[in-house]
């Protein structure tokens, strides 16, 4: 798959290439597999490389752009047209302080960008010397290995290209980019992929980082990667399913699910309209589009109306089949994707404002709740509704790192739309996750867990008694359990922090991002690189051998923009996927 790379490790770098050879196993003697290696890889170099735009590239040995569609579209649905709104600003309007403590205050946040950086550093090279042919690193026993459902594409390099620009990494941004642009998309074991992860991070990243460097061949591979995708959406209604079956879907026989996650199929508005904004090809739009029309459709006829349920069945259009409702796991991008895709479409499409205000406020008067603690710390999170036909909706206090989202989708959704009071609800909710943060002995926050909850979201006594009689006393008061302890690197505590920061220029919160990146630091950090841990609530951590992308391409990446100048990855110029990867907004 990465032929040319490997080619180029060669002639570049020996000993990084011998490190990728000898991850296989073999069944000669070493010396005369590498040198058998070295003959083929640079003597017989396959016939579809190409010379592009200074890169050597290697095209898709499918072409799915000439792939004939069972389910053809008599007219697309084009971009909006015009000139885009002049929406209003997003970002806080910084100044710079050249007084003594500003420039102090430079000082320190220049040594914290270099902290930051230097973890992904540690993390990247540690990952390159294994292998940009692997998805991730495993950080302790320093393996490479491939994700299910992400077809080997070097996930972990495609997802960081980003994070290198951003970091000023030039050098290792061309290195990891000619290796991307080598990718056969072609080229993999799986019979299928996960149309959500391989729109996120591989479709997304390389868009991102098309957009920041201005490579075209970076564009050229995201078109390949493109027209694959959206082939998922050749189905008899057009709607997606959660896996891209490559034989299906050359043959014609794909179906939506009719029990998938919401989010796996609603969240690639923001990845196709950029890509429909760069071609010109308003097939990309169109296919999202219609999923938009769905959601518009049925928001007022669910179980819980303005808001979807958990899972969809696309295949029947029957959105009303589950009572579930949450803005956590499998549903959460469904929702952060409407205010973001109306940002990058300039305003032009209304409806992304009438399904997020109509979802926001289903939210707020269902899902978000005040926790009881003995402060009345004043916080809020975001948990999970059942409706109950007898009963109605019921609200569950769970928390989940997942929806540490949620804070900065308020931020955006309030500045986009002028709604102050979403803004005062997303810092509630932001400085809800980093309270669960601080509460935990290693200062970060669990995966999943319950709280005791106010009737309200105004402040109420705390309850001694059946903290003391349903609680795992052994936790910080105002939890009643950590029912899944693990941290798996998530971003979306940060994410949110980030975003409260530009949004605000509360310098509070880098304050607060700067102790969360310590205590990740501290409980994470491996001879290699960082790894996921199995429980926050232990001080000696037991680290469980994975480094998924996403700590590479999001949480050092929205802690190292925490730290650095408002003007880099400006909001008012970039629109964030939910991979964090940046794709422009028109102007």
């Amino acid at each position: 798959m990465f032929v040319e790379n490997v080619e180029w490790q060669i002639r570049q770098q020996p000993h990084h290439a011998m490190i990728a050879i000898f991850r296989r196993k073999t069944r000669v003697a070493a010396a005369l597999f590498l040198i058998l290696v070295v003959y083929l890889i640079v003597g017989l170099v396959p016939e579809h490389r190409d010379t592009l735009y200074g890169f050597t590239y290697v095209r898709t040995s499918y072409d799915w752009s000439k792939q004939p569609l069972k389910y053809p579209i008599s007219k697309y649905t084009p971009l909006p047209t015009g000139r885009p709104l002049q929406l209003p600003k997003v970002q806080y309007a910084f100044t710079t302080d050249t007084s003594p403590e500003g420039v102090a205050r430079e000082g320190v946040l220049a040594s914290r960008r270099a902290e930051v950086k230097d973890a992904f550093v540690k993390s990247w090279t540690s990952y390159k010397n294994v292998g940009f042919g692997y998805d991730e690193l495993m950080p302790v026993s320093g393996r490479g290995r491939d994700a299910p459902g992400f077809g080997g594409w070097g996930a972990t390099l495609v997802d960081s290209l980003s994070t290198l620009w951003i970091m000023g990494l030039k050098d290792e941004f061309y290195e990891a980019a000619a290796a991307a642009v080598t990718i056969d998309w072609a080229d993999t074991r799986d019979t299928s992929c996960n149309f959500f992860e391989t729109t996120i991070r591989h479709l997304g990243g390389l868009l991102g980082a098309y957009d920041l460097s201005l490579e075209t061949a970076l564009l050229e591979k995201a078109i390949e990667l493109g027209d694959m995708l959206y082939m998922a959406y050749d189905t008899p209604n057009h709607m997606p399913p959660f896996w891209l079956d490559f034989d299906d879907a050359k043959d014609g026989n794909q179906v939506a699910g009719n029990h998938d996650p919401s989010a796996s199929v609603t969240s690639s508005s923001l990845e196709f309209t950029r890509l429909a904004q760069l071609t010109g090809n308003d097939k990309y739009y169109d296919a999202i589009n219609r999923v938009t029309l769905v959601l518009d459709e049925w928001q007022n006829r669910t179980a819980l109306p303005g808001m979807w349920p958990t899972f969809f069945d696309f295949k029947q259009l029957q959105l009303d089949s589950d009572s579930s409702f949450t803005l956590g796991a499998l549903a959460d991008s469904l929702y952060e994707y409407l205010p973001k895709t109306y940002a990058i479409l300039g305003g032009l499409e209304p409806i992304y404002e009438k399904l997020y205000r109509g979802a926001m406020d289903t939210i707020i008067k269902n899902l978000l709740f005040r926790p009881m603690t003995p402060n009345k710390d004043d916080i809020l999170f975001s948990g999970n509704v059942y409706v109950s036909s007898d009963t109605g909706p019921h609200l569950t206090a769970e928390g989940q790192h997942l929806a540490c989202f949620v804070g900065g989708m308020f931020g955006l959704g309030s500045k986009l739309f002028n709604i102050p009071e979403h803004l005062e609800i997303g810092e509630k909710i932001t400085r809800g996750c980093v309270w669960a943060y601080d509460a935990m002995p290693t200062g970060i926050m669990p995966e999943i867990f319950n709280l005791f909850k106010c009737d309200t979201l105004e402040p109420c006594e705390w309850d001694e008694a059946l903290w003391e009689d349903e609680a795992n006393t052994q936790l910080t008061k105002g939890f009643k359990n950590a029912r899944d302890p693990r941290y798996l690197l998530r971003p979306e505590a940060v994410e949110s922090v980030f975003l409260m920061y530009r949004m605000t220029g509360n310098a509070e919160y880098q304050e607060m991002a700067w102790r969360m990146f310590q205590a990740i630091r501290n409980a994470t950090e491996t001879d290699l690189a960082f790894s996921s841990i199995q429980s926050v609530r232990d001080v000696d951590t037991v680290k469980t051998d994975s480094m998924e992308s996403f700590w590479l391409a999001e949480t050092l990446r929205y802690l190292y923009l925490t730290f650095s100048s408002p003007d880099l990855v400006n909001l008012d110029d970039f629109v964030l996927n939910t991979e964090a990867h940046p794709l422009r907004r028109p102007k």
